[in-house]
């Protein structure tokens, strides 16, 4: 039975199929992507080029100024100030060995960087701005300087960055700054760059082929150590033809998109700028956030910007959806053109997708698709598509033209493997770990797990099944598998679940540390502000939803694999300084697990009743 079908109806927009075949030698299942995969550029920054004389003047990137108005730069405006930029890079002697790295966040100089990197076969690696602004310490920034071996080091203000600068920029290293100063340190203006005259770098630009690294981007260090995959021109061209392939809509009209998500991950700043500047789209960069101080100007931009495709992660999603139920002028806005909406970097729970579904029913009177797939940095980064019949939480769908994915069994489940044009060559300078990433087939090893829609239509294509490499065995030799647990509870606990990390390694019983969302307990609660963290969660009807949650939980339960004995609610956010926290903002399960030791042993102590821990009746 195939799980949920398409609404009734649905948004005319152009989605392909591939056609797929599936065999299967043994435990091992193989299904590839039969529809052929088209020519792709043998640069990425050809769309660029193809831009400026096809639509000099149409707006590529745009970003709001100081006076609120909107800062746009056209496709021509963006080569002429590429070649410079590049130009001025090579004068620098930059190179793989010596990276231009950037520690700041989306603007437009961070892009204008990028590109003329790019057109120069000069690498660049976007480095995650919480290192510096966030962190307390600067071990890991550090870490990731020395790996790199920078030949230059961006950063927006020299204010805001001057101390992580000041512990991580190495000797030799060039600083460039937009605007404010670093103590100490001479610094070079952005502003200078656009002064060079450009001499030699359409010869190096003409040199830049498919194997030409375009960029570095550092893994999130969910479950490992941060790891610096490179990115070629040809994974990204090739990953951008499989995205166009599976959405031909992109090039029926230039995709405009309203985007916040960051450009030191995959999807944000290689999956959602490649879709605007492969397709001769525009992108227009949202300073908001999915946070109750930043969120607001999302939602300013979404009433002026009508998007034709958007992206979020779950939070930004609910969000919206809040937002979107009681403003008028943003549903008028927003719902106008849009076709698509996908959500970034985690599930989205079925409970929240079906609440967006019908208020785009009420507003349009047809569903918005809500599209899922599966992808990650080594794959720069789309692989899969719910591009078929079935439409829930969960569906990742079918490979994209391409693409080749085999199934390959794994502690009790089928582990998700890719080949194909968009897959890495490697991690930068970790020849052991791209050993171990790829089995002796060549198929990259995700550590994801994937199971069939409908084992009796394989070509249905596939449900994500969790991360491998965070399921563990009880004591009793029970298999848990955390991921569907840990959707599970964050789907049946929203909105007061922010995420939880699953206990239970050689123990007994399954556990739960759950970080809430504090906001909207406090709400729960029922107390006033100036409220502390504490008392919030030792309200009474706090606790009492939470011990509501657990017996909704185990009501279906079918046994000690699935069956949720207790929790304990985290006061103290997961610590980025610590590791707890990626940057991209999902949770280290190994790194919360182990600072938080004690909390788990007092959990699992006979007898043990600090009031801390909720158990289940």
């Amino acid at each position: 039975m195939i799980p949920s079908q398409m609404p009734g109806r649905c948004r005319p927009v152009a989605i392909g199929r591939p056609q797929v075949a599936v065999r299967r030698a043994g435990d091992t299942w193989y299904m590839d992507a039969q529809t052929p995969l088209g020519d792709v550029p043998r640069r990425f920054t050809d769309c660029l080029v193809r831009g400026a004389r096809d639509w000099p003047e149409r707006t590529l990137v745009a970003r709001r100024g100081a006076d609120g108005e909107w800062l746009r730069l056209g496709y021509a405006a963006m080569l002429d100030r590429a070649r410079r930029i590049g130009q001025a890079l090579l004068d620098r002697g930059l190179s793989a060995e010596r990276p231009l790295v950037i520690l700041s966040g989306n603007d437009l100089q961070h892009y204008q960087l990028a590109l003329g990197a790019m057109y120069a076969g000069v690498p660049y690696v976007p480095v995650s701005p919480a290192y510096s602004l966030v962190a307390t310490d600067y071990g890991r920034l550090n870490e990731l300087v020395a790996h790199l071996t920078p030949g230059a080091v961006y950063a927006s203000d020299g204010g805001a960055f001057g101390r992580a600068i000041a512990a991580v920029l190495p000797p030799g290293a060039e600083l460039i700054l937009d605007g404010g100063d670093v103590g100490g340190v001479t610094a070079t203006r952005f502003a200078t760059l656009l002064e060079t005259v450009p001499t030699t770098v359409d010869a190096a630009n003409a040199a830049v082929g498919p194997d030409t690294i375009a960029k570095f981007l550092f893994t999130s260090g969910s479950t490992k150590k941060p790891k610096a995959v490179v990115t070629t021109h040809g994974m990204w061209s090739s990953n951008q033809q499989m995205l166009l392939q599976t959405f031909p809509f992109f090039g029926e009209a230039p995709p405009v998109l309203v985007d916040w998500l960051p450009w030191n991950h995959t999807f944000g700043g290689s999956h959602n700028v490649g879709i605007a500047l492969y397709n001769g789209g525009t992108l227009y960069l949202d300073d908001g956030r999915p946070t109750p101080q930043d969120f607001r100007r999302t939602l300013d931009n979404l009433r002026e910007i009508a998007p034709t495709v958007y992206f979020n992660i779950p939070k930004g999603w609910e969000m919206l959806t809040d937002a979107l139920e009681s403003d008028a002028q943003l549903r008028d806005t927003f719902f106008s053109r849009v076709k698509l909406f996908f959500c970034a970097g985690a599930g989205l729970s079925q409970a929240a997708w079906d609440r967006l579904d019908a208020i785009a029913v009420r507003h349009c009177g047809e569903s918005i698709r809500i599209m899922t797939g599966l992808g990650m940095t080594e794959t720069s980064p789309s692989c899969t598509f719910g591009t078929g019949p079935i439409v829930r939480a969960g569906y990742v769908g079918v490979p994209a033209p391409g693409c080749q994915v085999k199934l390959a069994p794994v502690g009790g489940k089928l582990e998700a493997r890719f080949k194909g044009p968009h897959v890495m060559p490697g991690y930068w300078r970790m020849p052991e770990l791209t050993a171990e990433a790829f089995d002796d087939e060549g198929y990259y090893r995700t550590g994801d797990a994937l199971r069939f829609a409908d084992d009796a239509q394989p070509e249905l294509g596939f449900m994500f099944d969790g991360r491998i490499a965070e399921d563990f065995k009880l004591a009793t030799g029970t298999f848990v598998s955390v991921g569907p647990l840990r959707a599970k509870v964050i789907s049946m606990g929203a909105p007061y679940v922010l995420d939880v990390v699953v206990t239970g390694i050689d123990r007994h019983a399954i556990g739960l540390l759950v970080f809430p969302r504090l906001e909207h307990c406090q709400v729960l609660s029922g107390l006033g502000a100036g409220v502390t963290p504490a008392q919030v969660l030792a309200s009474a009807p706090v606790r009492d939803f939470f011990a509501g949650l657990l017996r909704r939980l185990n009501a279906d339960a079918t046994g000690s694999s699935n069956a949720v004995a207790m929790l304990r609610l985290q006061e103290a956010p997961p610590s980025i300084d610590h590791r707890e926290l990626t940057d991209k903002g999902s949770v280290n399960q190994a790194a919360v697990l182990a600072r938080r030791a004690a909390q788990v042993q007092a959990m699992y102590e006979d007898g043990n009743d600090d009031g801390a821990t909720i158990r289940a009746q």
